[in-house]
């Protein structure tokens, strides 16, 4: 990944979580440089437009900060970055951090969420 795909993707993310939702925590946790982390992102028109990342766990894999720009919403983006991640998890145990709004979205019949402080959601 180059510095300038870095970047843009750190923006959106910050766009999308900080700016337009409000969450006010902590977006560079260090995390996305670890050895494991892979991200995975869309774009067009020269910058991204949707972004995820994977991140290696003990016992599996975490896929989270999935942010899609407003006017590319509706398009099947994120939706497609998500195939691919759970592509990169070769069929080992995935924990999906989402928000509460999206986990209809996300979730799959016979799993279990565990909410936690955030308005957000993790579940297999």
């Amino acid at each position: 990944m180059d510095s300038l795909s870095l970047y843009s993707v750190l923006k959106l993310r910050t766009d999308v979580f900080v700016v337009e939702q409000g969450s006010a925590y902590d977006e560079l946790d260090g995390r996305d440089v670890e050895p494991d982390a892979r991200m995975l992102w869309a774009e067009g028109d020269n910058k991204v437009l949707a972004t995820l990342r994977v991140l290696a766990e003990e016992d599996g894999w975490r896929i989270g900060r999935v942010a899609t720009e407003v006017a590319a919403r509706g398009q099947g983006l994120a939706a497609e970055l998500m195939r691919r991640a759970v592509d990169v998890c070769a069929g080992e145990k995935i924990v999906l951090d989402a928000q509460q709004p999206l986990v209809p979205c996300c979730h799959r019949p016979g799993g279990a969420l565990r909410l936690d402080a955030s308005p957000h959601a993790q579940g297999p």
